[in-house]
């Protein structure tokens, strides 16, 4: 199953909720389950580097079907993953990108945020999951 457009637009508009209360100007990204893009905003004055990289966070989160907060202690020098965002033509392995699950636990999609801070793009990013 793959996440609806509409469950993605429900999802980036919870995210630019929390980026409003939080002050901060956000990319953000949905993809499907398949990480394909569904849906994508890019607030007025959000950095334009952010939005390669709000784009590879989500799809980083469905490849591993985890949230990119828990790879990153994975992807360290010396820990099993080192390295491993050459792969895929690019991964993010920092906080941002979290997994979109339904009701049963399967992954439908998920979402990357990027602009701040990676704590400020991680607490958008579970809003937008949240949403859900």
């Amino acid at each position: 199953m793959n996440i609806t457009l509409a469950q993605a637009e429900t999802a980036i508009a919870a995210a630019k909720e929390k980026a409003t209360d939080i002050k901060t100007k956000m990319n953000i990204c949905v993809v499907d389950s398949g990480a394909n893009l569904v849906a994508f905003v890019r607030n007025d004055g959000a950095w334009l580097g952010s939005v390669d990289i709000a784009i590879k966070k989500a799809k980083t989160a469905v490849y591993f079907q985890m949230d990119t907060a828990d790879l990153s202690p994975l992807v360290q020098p010396g820990k099993p993953l080192f390295n491993i965002e050459h792969s895929n033509d690019g991964l993010i392995t920092f906080p941002g990108g979290v997994v979109i699950k339904d009701d049963n636990g399967n992954v439908i999609g998920g979402i990357g945020v990027s602009g701040s801070t990676v704590d400020d793009d991680e607490k958008v990013a579970k809003a937008g999951a949240k949403a859900l």
